[in-house]
């Protein structure tokens, strides 16, 4: 696995084999990993602990195309499981589009109690009065505070850490497509440390059966299951 997936530290590794029925410590996986220059990477301190179930985030990220078209990702968050509920792509990220992601993205009786965002000029009345209607209660961050909304950040730095970052995005379909099949391996299969090394959407863990792999992403990453 640490060969395979150079991304990888020992807690995602350690998630993936307690996953397949594999009870090793973090120590030990760490000791037996294929060794790197560089420094490790930094995470972001979580927060927001409380109320976390009725709590989801908003954030815009730009990306550059090859013909250095700028074109604009829009994640929305869900704090209790970490879960990705939309990922969409756009050139033009009017308030009104926002909205609708919004919207689209939270059935009446699964809206939050409130949604985080950051004071982007994006985000105007034709944002708030929607999300109010729905009952949610609209939670700008500080000015040049991108901590209070640290989940998000740090999703969309792992959506280029792990994606993004390397290849090289063509096309708005093309962008799409990438962070349609990353959504679904964030969701369904990548573990979280926060989650007890589980998935968002709840990994069952395997013990019988050959372990095999399934490159996931063109091989940035890996599916491994017992069979």
């Amino acid at each position: 696995m640490s060969k395979e997936n150079p991304l990888w530290g020992a807690p995602r590794i350690h998630g993936e084999l307690l996953m397949l029925g594999i009870d090793v410590s973090q120590t030990t996986v760490a000791r037996y990993m294929t060794r790197r220059q560089g420094p490790p990477s930094q995470g972001w301190k979580t927060f927001l602990r409380n109320h976390a179930a009725g709590i989801a985030s908003i954030d815009l990220f730009v990306v550059r195309t090859i013909s250095f078209k700028l074109l604009y990702g829009l994640v929305v968050l869900r704090h209790a499981r970490r879960r990705l509920v939309t990922i969409s792509v756009t050139s033009n990220p009017t308030a009104e589009w926002i909205a609708g992601q919004v919207t689209d993205a939270f059935p009446l009786d699964e809206a939050p109690r409130q949604l985080i965002r950051d004071r982007d000029g994006a985000y105007g009345p034709a944002y708030t009065h929607p999300i109010r209607a729905m009952g949610i209660r609209d939670r700008p961050t500080a000015p040049r505070s991108p901590w209070q909304n640290g989940h998000v950040e740090r999703l969309i730095g792992s959506i280029r850490r792990e994606s993004l970052d390397h290849l090289v995005v063509f096309s708005e379909a093309h962008l799409r497509a990438v962070l349609k099949a990353y959504a679904s391996y964030y969701n369904e299969l990548r573990t979280h440390l926060s989650l007890d090394k589980d998935a968002p959407d709840f990994r069952g863990t395997q013990k019988i059966g050959r372990i095999a792999a399934t490159p996931i992403l063109g091989g940035l990453h890996h599916q491994y299951v017992r069979l």
